[in-house]
């Protein structure tokens, strides 16, 4: 039996993975276990070269791989649905679409608090004994 084919990210951080949702991709997760379709963007030299080794291994009928190190330097491997390379400048980018099973997906959420000092609150309270107060909000 052969050994599946793969592509290797090497050396660079560990991949970033990006869940999508584009209903293209709805029939490319089906499987035995509960899983989500997330891209990942990485650059190299021979884009071209990598998409056409993708092309043979779905055209032999054989799952193709993205192998790469976890965070904690583990090596982990993800099924590659679909792949898309760009040109840039000075190498390529390769678009890869992998199928992440459920218990693989960690969600990282990033808030960006921009306004937080933007805003000042002013209470002016005119007459305490008054029954219709007055409130300002300045922001």
């Amino acid at each position: 039996m052969t050994e599946p084919a793969k592509i290797t990210i090497i050396e660079g951080p560990p991949p970033t993975f990006e869940l999508v949702g584009d209903p293209w991709l709805l029939g490319l997760i089906e499987g035995p276990l509960p899983s989500r379709v997330a891209v990942c963007r990485v650059r190299t030299a021979n884009g071209p070269a990598l998409v056409e080794r993708c092309y043979r291994a779905w055209r032999d009928g054989q799952p193709i791989y993205l192998e790469y190190r976890s965070e904690d330097g583990l090596t982990e491997q993800a099924p590659i649905t679909a792949v898309r390379f760009l040109e840039s400048e000075d190498d390529h980018l390769l678009l890869l679409w992998v199928r992440l099973e459920e218990g693989d997906i960690e969600i990282e959420f990033e808030f960006e608090d921009e306004m937080e000092d933007d805003f000042d609150f002013d209470i002016d309270f005119e007459d305490e004994d008054d029954e219709d107060q007055d409130f300002d909000f300045s922001i």
